[in-house]
């Protein structure tokens, strides 16, 4: 373990070395673009792994690797124009996190290389049409895993015995929603839950779904992997709050905004694990020949201090299960 850890730390000194002197020598340092869906501040859980990625591989940004920011704060409509910006500032790879993004960049470049963050289903929303050998100029890592819905509306139903109507949040401008909405109503059909569809394509479109939502009464919340609902956390958690209903989500973020439970692969590690794509891609790697990750392990979280407050016992068993538990 030692000499493996020597090992690496020797070669990332001397990646860092070589890109030192390749500077000094006038020669391009490598530029990297990430292309952000909300904010630095509320994406700050994400690029701090991101970053940490790029330092054990040896890069120290502003010497030997420079990271352009581009921030779409919830509104896809500026992907375009902020890729196009990407572009133009001459990066080496792009970054991307989700499919809107993802796929605004494949429309833009099919030569600039791309790191997926994490997508739900890069074959099934048209990136790319193989895992293993994605081919052109994507590659990266998969949220994607069978039923995910099933097991968050089953988890929902563990905590509230009672659950016959569920309101779900979807963004119809996310083409992975659609193989989602089929989970959904799949699980929701077998488990005799209604589902409320909520549509929500931008921040502004949430007053109008509130509304409804207080409207119909349901008994809870699923609210799936979208960067909208990422970006407006505080306010749709404050929403359940007020009107005491429980949430099971796929971001752990919402959990930490007050929400109940999350269940979902670890986004801040894959965001980690991107920053080894755009090592090898740095080093000499096509894109199309580096096989897109899918993930290995899941996270349940439960927020006790939320339950408390909606009058909810969590059973034991799964406070046993969760890999985190905010008290």
């Amino acid at each position: 373990m030692r000499r493996r850890k020597f090992v690496a730390l020797l070669g990332g000194g001397v990646a860092a070395w070589s890109f030192a002197a390749r500077a000094q020598h006038g020669e391009k340092i490598p530029r990297v673009g990430f292309m952000g869906n909300s904010t630095a501040a509320l994406e700050a859980n994400l690029i701090g792994p991101f970053r940490e990625g790029l330092r054990e591989h040896g890069y120290e940004e502003g010497r030997n690797v420079d990271i352009v920011f581009r921030w779409a704060e919830g509104r896809y409509e500026r992907f375009p124009a902020l890729i196009a910006e990407l572009i133009a500032a001459n990066v080496d790879v792009i970054v991307t996190a989700g499919t809107p993004a993802t796929l605004a960049v494949k429309k833009a470049t099919s030569t600039v290389p791309v790191v997926m963050a994490a997508v739900g289903d890069p074959v099934g929303t048209g990136i790319v049409p193989n895992l293993a050998r994605p081919g052109g100029n994507i590659t990266g890592l998969s949220a994607i895993a069978p039923d995910l819905e099933g097991k968050r509306l089953e988890l929902l139903r563990e905590i509230v015995p009672h659950l016959a109507h569920v309101a779900f949040f979807l963004n119809p401008a996310n083409e992975f929603h659609t193989a989602s909405m089929r989970q959904a109503l799949a699980a929701a059909q077998a488990l005799n839950i209604k589902l409320q569809p909520c549509e929500v394509r931008k921040s502004e479109d949430l007053d109008a779904v509130f509304a409804s939502i207080v409207k119909e009464k349901p008994d809870g919340l699923l609210i799936l992997a979208d960067r909208i609902f990422l970006h407006n956390r505080q306010r749709m958690m404050g929403f359940a709050t007020e009107h005491r209903l429980p949430s099971v989500n796929a971001y752990r973020e919402l959990v930490e905004a007050g929400g109940l439970t999350s269940y979902g692969p670890s986004y801040e590690e894959m965001h980690r694990r991107a920053a080894d794509y755009v090592d090898r891609i740095l080093k000499g790697a096509r894109p199309g020949d580096l096989p897109i990750e899918q993930p290995t392990r899941f996270t349940l979280i439960v927020n006790l201090k939320a339950a408390r407050a909606l009058g909810l016992e969590v059973p034991p068993m799964l406070v046993a299960r969760a890999d985190e538990v905010i008290e």
